[in-house]
């Protein structure tokens, strides 16, 4: 009897400390009571529910798979389990969980069914990585959670929660019992060169309290620290409780809840001082946290829980005013809020909103995405796709003005759930490019013309911002290779006595360095008054406007006229047999109006070209008045040709 009311009172402490989100303490103490023999499933929930809690994925996907072996497990549990596996990198695991708890909550379907559709995604994207290369902030790091690093002129601030020093005055030994780690504060780790640090140092206790600090942004044009406080407030009947790194529903029966404020500090020389709180905090009511300020000190994005949003978390954004103060917080719009949690917003150096959302279609947990626009008026939302994302949650980026290389926070690395702070540069796969030269020629009484090589063609490889890098010539069947660079942009110019100048351009995408870039140069002799056919421009029927398929080759005609500005061509358009002669020549002569108002259009003088009409008068075949043909026979009379005309 004695042993029944010890568990008894062992359990009432194991929720105690559950509800009071001490999930670290609370951990322990069921694990304690299930290896002494108790192993109820609302044990084991508490269990697999604290590990997910502590963002310990590994360790949620194998309590959780213990929940669901019990019958009368609860469905979410299922999709608490698909979420860890995801997380892991599971995704066939996930998927078919995802789908199993769609079936047990049929109103849920539509939800399962994008998250399993999300599995397909993120192995998608796997297997065509972008090309980075991604790397372990050492310096940076701690045993605990280090994430959202903003660059200063001469260093790096970010968060952690390292069991260190707090502040000048004292030391932080006190242990935060939602994850066992200390209180997240302020770090100032000094640049010691471009891409590396001097060890990190608290900053001040003007900035960091004895509770939760950060993340921040940083204004240079004003030294100015935006950051993150948490402040524990009593609870009045909210039902929604945060953590300083995201916002989680915290149980009801808490009499406090943490709650998120901004706050700035003015930086002068070592000092940080004038702390003041932002003009919309209001953790009465809600959280207001994660800044991030725009270069020219403007526009103050945020993540905030307040009344009227779209979902757990919002991205939302204050203009500064005339008198300096901020105006009234304004939701980012349903471009980038979901019903989920969009959180971290960044502002990068190169202008774009960096943001952390797991509502948006992403590879699991918190993904990275980048929206180009401003404030509510966004064009695109982009996932930053793997290897910059993972099954992990993935937050807290700093990108570089050209977006190609910065830190980001992410919990990919660690067994525990920590996150870190990782470095990632854009890596540019070496690949080649195969091409050739070639002409083709009009064979009598054929549709296709014949295609042969031509060869000692000089030819210049340029790259975009870098001039000329190579220059070669090619062979005697027409070949030729360049060795290239996945991403970069490059123009190919081709030159050869008697025939005019072309140019071609690309921008690789490598996978891999025994990847190949294909590429086929056509070159037309440089011979006055001689017809050259423009492929593919073809008009329908009746028709005079340019066709899309017809708009890309007479793209190639303006390409070829930038590259030989010295001749002047006649555009002449030919109709079918089809209708009268005079309807016909009416019809063609708008057509060839119609092609050279296009190329004027793209930036070719009309002094440069003669619009001329030719009717039905040179058909290309047998299909005149009165003869059977089938419609690719008649099509291949409704034709575009140039021809250089003499000086």
């Amino acid at each position: 009897m004695p042993a029944k009311v010890l568990a008894q009172k062992d359990v009432k402490q194991a929720d105690k400390l559950f509800n009071s989100f001490e999930y670290s303490l609370a951990l322990a103490a069921y694990k304690d009571i299930v290896e002494r023999g108790e192993p109820k499933l609302e044990y084991v929930q508490r269990i697999a529910d604290s590990y997910r809690l502590m963002n310990n994925s590994k360790e949620a996907e194998f309590w959780y798979a213990q929940v669901v072996a019990f019958p009368e497990a609860e469905p979410a549990s299922y999709y608490f389990y698909a979420e860890a596996a995801k997380r892991n990198g599971n995704y066939e695991r996930a998927k078919s969980l995802f789908s199993k708890y769609g079936e047990r909550v049929p109103e849920k379907l539509e939800v399962a069914t994008l998250m399993a559709a999300s599995c397909d995604t993120a192995m998608a994207w796997m297997k065509a990585p972008k090309s980075f290369d991604i790397q372990k902030e050492n310096t940076l790091n701690s045993e605990g959670i280090d994430f959202s690093p903003t660059k200063l002129p001469d260093g790096m601030v970010f968060s952690s929660d390292r069991l260190s020093s707090a502040g000048k005055k004292k030391q932080q030994t006190d242990r935060y019992n939602w994850t066992g780690n200390g209180y997240v504060q302020l770090y100032f780790a000094p640049s010691a060169s471009d891409s590396t640090w001097e060890g990190p140092v608290p900053l001040p206790e003007e900035v960091n309290t004895a509770f939760h600090n950060g993340p921040a942004s940083f204004l240079g044009k004003e030294n100015l620290l935006f950051f993150t406080r948490t402040n524990s407030v009593r609870r009045k009947g909210q039902k929604r409780n945060t953590d300083p790194t995201s916002w989680f529903k915290g149980d009801e029966r808490s009499d406090y809840i943490n709650r998120l404020e901004i706050y700035t500090a003015q930086r002068k020389g070592n000092e940080w001082v004038s702390v003041k709180p932002f003009q919309h905090n209001n953790p009465e009511k809600y959280s207001v946290g994660h800044p991030a300020i725009t270069i020219d000190g403007q526009t103050l994005y945020f993540a905030s829980d307040m009344p009227g949003g779209f979902g757990e978390s919002d991205i939302y954004y204050c203009e500064r005013q005339a008198d300096g103060s901020w105006g009234k917080p304004v939701n980012a719009g349903a471009k980038i809020n979901t019903s989920g949690r969009e959180s971290f917003p960044s502002i990068g150096a190169d202008g774009n909103l960096y943001f952390s959302s797991d509502g948006l279609t992403g590879m699991g947990g918190l993904d990275v995405f980048r929206a180009l626009g401003e404030k509510g008026k966004w064009a695109k939302i982009e996932n930053l796709k793997y290897p910059l994302n993972s099954s992990h949650d993935d937050f807290g980026i700093h990108a570089d003005s050209t977006g190609t290389k910065g830190w980001l926070s992410s919990n990919r690395m660690a067994e525990n759930g920590f996150d870190d702070i990782l470095r990632f540069e854009e890596v540019r796969v070496p690949c080649t490019l195969v091409g050739e030269t070639i002409e083709r020629i009009t064979v009598k009484g054929q549709m296709r013309r014949k295609e042969v090589p031509v060869d000692q063609v000089y030819l210049q490889l340029f790259e975009e911002n870098n001039g000329s890098l190579r220059e070669i010539y090619s062979d005697s069947k027409g070949r030729f290779t360049f060795p290239i660079k996945a991403g970069l942009n490059y123009t190919i110019r081709g030159s050869k006595k008697g025939y005019l100048t072309q140019t071609v351009t690309l921008t690789p995408e490598c996978l891999t360095s025994i990847d190949s870039v294909q590429v086929e140069m056509l070159f037309n002799r440089d011979t006055p008054n001689k017809a050259i056919v423009l492929e593919n421009i073809y008009y329908d029927l009746d028709k005079f406007d340019i066709r899309p398929d017809a708009a890309k080759e007479l793209d190639k005609l303006v390409r070829t006229l930038k590259d030989n500005p010295n001749i002047t061509i006649e555009l002449g358009s030919h109709t079918d047999s089809r209708e009268s002669h005079r309807y016909n020549q009416m019809l063609s002569d708008l057509r060839a109006q119609s092609a050279v108002t296009y190329m004027v259009a793209r930036g070719i003088e009309r002094s440069r070209m003669k619009a001329k009409g030719y009717g039905e008068t040179q058909l290309r075949n047998k299909c005149a008045d009165n003869v059977s043909c089938s419609e690719e026979e008649h099509q291949w009379n409704r034709r575009t040709e140039f021809k250089i005309l003499a000086k």
